[in-house]
């Protein structure tokens, strides 16, 4: 079924425009989930929580892109999870080594001053995000927006581990030294 019957099934109310999500995205939000919290039930419990925020988002909201719409709602859902649990115990998965790496380059701040730049800081990498070749921001987004594993990343362009590292590190110096540049 097409995204836009999807959403119009949301939009009537339709309880099958849950089935026909699960059929065409199911897998999709589970890898997503499974990545961030590396539980399959807890992930099958975001994916559901999922499905339950498309169904109250819609309507009003008529999303662009159904698969990014989900995906977005399935990846706060799920850092959410990863970041209560966390609050338990130690949990594994990407997130922390995404996390981690990413800390070089961009600290979460807490001030109220950080939080009103905070806008313009996600314009800013939006921007050094285009202004990268093709390959090293695909490469950049499947690692700190779908969180895959540098192995999968690997595997999925045809590099080495090796490479796949190297080329991280260099977009990660890269995106440092803008942010720095820029005052950040």
């Amino acid at each position: 079924m097409e995204d836009r019957q999807i959403i119009e099934l949301y939009w009537a109310r339709s309880e099958t425009a849950i089935a026909e999500t699960e059929q065409k995205y199911g897998p999709y939000l589970r890898g997503i989930a499974c990545r961030i919290l590396s539980d399959p039930e807890d992930a099958k419990e975001c994916v559901n929580d999922t499905y339950h925020s498309a169904w109250n988002a819609m309507p009003p909201h008529w999303p662009d892109a159904l698969s990014a719409f989900l995906g977005k709602i399935t990846r706060r859902i799920s850092i959410d999870r990863w970041r209560k649990d966390r609050a338990e115990k130690r949990g594994g998965g990407e997130l922390p080594l995404a996390l981690e790496e990413l800390g070089e380059c961009v600290s979460g701040g807490e001030t109220p001053e950080d939080l009103l730049r905070s806008k313009e800081l996600e314009d800013r990498f939006h921007q050094f995000l285009l202004s990268l070749p093709v390959v090293e921001r695909r490469v950049f987004l499947r690692r700190y927006w779908f969180l895959d594993s540098v192995g999968d990343i690997a595997d999925r362009f045809g590099f080495t581990q090796s490479k796949v590292t190297s080329m991280l590190h260099r977009v990660r110096k890269k995106l440092r030294a803008q942010l720095e540049k820029e005052g950040y």
